[in-house]
């Protein structure tokens, strides 16, 4: 109880120097309110960075698997680019050999004209999918239904819209039943699918008006197409490694190449870039720290001098307290004390600075920081910091003015 009544004490004698000192104590704390406010404003701004790649990486799939063809430099004049586009066979041998592959869908694109009464688009891209496309891409029919097995094996001419079409060809707002020309044929709208939004990360563009066929009958559309690629999914995010490895192997085998051959495809992960982000941003916060770290060391160096000073111009009033009863440990509890308050007031000052930059941040159109905000474990790693460097930078004066003699102190002019 009583070392809890000497801090309060202590705490209020700390608050009345830096009030009475009030400039002194502001560019002493300079460095401190920097390094906070910049530490804070940084991991905030990772933070809402993250959020937004993350929600991203979601709408895309952290378990899916892209594979294309290419043409290695290694390659080029013994083959075509062509010769390295995916084939339906490579498909199907994935489909059979590879376990950690739930599903995989290729893509054949067939431009086609397509009329619907008086509009007419001379090239639109009409997307050759199989079935397993919904649950692939994770893109549902709104109205209508998917396609299946049988229209696949019977090549119907069957089509699948989005919502952007039936604005881009004024069709009827339940279009389902409905028949489009393509390529000279007619096709029944069996279903609508939800538009994907293409202005994040990964489109890099906007959304547009789609079509899409069975894989069997975009072939018959374009018999001189090709796969241009391949959509998978693997069983979780943690076989990335084993679904590469498992397609590499099949993908060399069906091709007849060495181990030591360059491959012709590529297999990309969204899981891999996710990966390489995280430590991206996990070095950044690293630097933030660093940053934070040099700022407190020149404030704590700026708060030892300041504190020195202080010993030296209360000298007096040190030795008047020794003189009445005032311990050591007193002594260097209410130096120390002040040090610590000086520095957490910094950073208290440091974090509604960051605070405001923050809110900066996220009025900044067409950045993706409008979920930017101060993470809780920021806030206590800053507090912490504070008050380490309060502890460290001011140990040394409370020592010096505890160790006082009071004779020599009364004497001091």
């Amino acid at each position: 109880m009583i070392l809890i009544r000497l801090l309060m004490q202590t705490v209020v004698l700390a608050l009345g120097q830096i009030l009475a000192n009030k400039v002194r104590s502001l560019l002493t704390t300079l460095g401190i309110v920097i390094g906070v406010a910049a530490v804070v404003a940084t991991v905030a701004a990772i933070d809402g960075l993250r959020g937004f790649v993350l929600d991203e990486f979601e709408t895309v799939g952290t378990s899916k698997v892209y594979i294309d063809g290419d043409l290695p430099q290694s390659w080029r004049g013994r083959i075509s680019w062509r010769d390295t586009q995916l084939q339906p066979d490579e498909i199907e041998a994935i489909v059979e050999h590879a376990p950690s592959v739930t599903a995989i869908n290729p893509h054949w694109r067939a431009s086609a004209r397509v009329d619907y009464e008086n509009f007419v688009v001379d090239s639109a891209p009409v997307v050759g999918i199989r079935p397993a496309w919904h649950d692939v891409e994770n893109r549902q029919v709104t109205m209508g239904r998917p396609f299946n097995m049988i229209d696949e094996e019977q090549r119907r001419y069957v089509i699948l819209i989005n919502d952007l079409a039936i604005e881009e060809f004024n069709l009827p707002t339940s279009p389902v039943g409905e028949f489009l020309l393509v390529g000279g044929r007619r096709f029944l709208i069996v279903g609508v699918v939800e538009t994907l939004d293409l202005a994040g990360i990964f489109g890099g563009g906007n959304s547009r008006a789609e079509f899409f066929v069975p894989f069997s009958t975009a072939v018959t559309l374009n018999p001189n197409g090709w796969i241009t690629y391949a959509t998978a999914t693997m069983r979780s995010p943690e076989a990335a490694e084993e679904t590469r490895a498992e397609i590499d192997f099949i993908l060399r085998s069906v091709r007849g190449l060495d181990p030591d051959d360059d491959p012709t495809f590529e297999i990309q992960m969204p899981q891999e870039y996710l990966e390489q982000f995280e430590s991206l941003s996990a070095g950044l916060v690293a630097g933030a720290t660093g940053i934070v770290g040099i700022s407190l060391l020149v404030g704590g160096i700026g708060i030892m001098n300041i504190m020195l000073v202080s010993v030296s111009e209360r000298t007096r009033e040190i030795g008047l307290r020794k003189a009445v009863g005032a311990r050591p440990l007193v002594i260097l509890i209410q130096f120390l004390t002040e040090a610590v308050v000086l520095c957490l007031m910094g950073g208290a000052v440091g974090i509604a600075i960051g605070q405001t930059i923050i809110l900066g941040l996220q009025q900044i159109p067409n950045a993706p920081l409008e979920n930017a905000s101060m993470p809780i474990w920021a806030i206590g790693l800053a507090v912490g910091f504070c008050a380490i460097t309060g502890v460290v930078f001011g140990v040394f004066p409370a020592i010096k003015a505890a160790r006082l003699d009071p004779i020599v102190a009364l004497r001091h002019d």
